[in-house]
C-alpha cells in the first residue's frame, strides 16, 4: 500500500504544479496519520479488554 502511494505521489509530482503537489502529499500525509491513531485506539481497547479478562475482580 505505501509502495502504491508512494509512486502515485511521484507521478502526480511530475505532472502537476508545485502547490497541487503539497495539497496532495499533506491530504496522504493527514490520512495516514488518522489510519495509524486509529489502529492505536483500536489496539488499546482490545489489549484494555483483554488484560480486564485475565485479571481477577476483587470483591472486598
Amino acid at each position: 500500500m505505501k509502495v502504491v502511494a508512494f509512486f502515485l505521489v511521484v507521478s502526480m509530482a511530475l505532472t502537476t504544479s508545485a502547490c497541487t503537489v503539497v495539497s496532495v502529499v499533506d491530504a496522504a500525509a493527514s490520512t495516514a496519520v488518522d489510519v495509524a491513531v486509529g489502529a492505536v485506539k483500536v489496539t488499546g481497547k482490545a489489549v484494555g479488554k483483554a488484560v480486564h479478562i485475565v485479571t481477577p475482580d476483587k470483591d472486598e
